[in-house]
């Protein structure tokens, strides 16, 4: 093996996918290591981890959304104890339903139950469905299909059964 061979095969596996190539050719043994500098992994948390949070101070809606705020309604926040504020555990962009031909997984007026998938967060290209850690009444959805989402930003009022 010459030098251009050897350049060659080191570009090779600098524009493949592999961390260490091995040759052993006529007794010469030649062996390259590559490390990633970064790596691609995808966690998925579920909703019901976060429930403890649901009830914290609501964060101020970005952008042009109609989720209601109790800074700046407080009689709506007294009069609705039984109401939650479900809330965006990450940024991304909403979906009201898995496809633009499908039905929207909720609307206003349906009953819903503890894993039932109310939405869909796509956050770098990873399509999160979004489940429901409660039983109760779609009061309001929030926010519009295929807008952007702040983490703690209200996506729905669910009334507690």
């Amino acid at each position: 093996m010459d030098f251009k061979d050897l350049k060659r095969l080191v570009d090779l596996v600098e524009k493949a996918n592999v961390s260490h190539v091995s040759i052993d050719e006529n007794g010469t043994k030649i062996e390259i290591k590559k490390e990633f500098s970064s790596s691609s992994q995808s966690v998925v948390i579920p909703q019901q981890q976060f429930s403890q949070f649901q009830q914290a101070a609501p964060v101020a809606p970005q952008g042009n959304t109609q989720a209601p705020d109790s800074s700046e309604n407080p009689e709506k926040a007294k009069k609705d104890d039984n109401v939650i504020e479900f809330k965006s555990q990450m940024v991304g962009t909403f979906y009201t339903s898995s496809s633009p031909e499908s039905p929207p997984f909720v609307k206003v007026g349906d009953s819903v139950e503890s894993g039932k998938t109310l939405c869909v967060i796509e956050a770098m290209k990873l399509f999160n469905e979004i489940e429901c850690d409660c039983s109760g009444v779609i009061e309001e959805i929030c926010v519009k299909n295929e807008q952007a989402v702040e983490f703690g930003q209200t996506l729905f009022l669910i009334r507690k059964a």
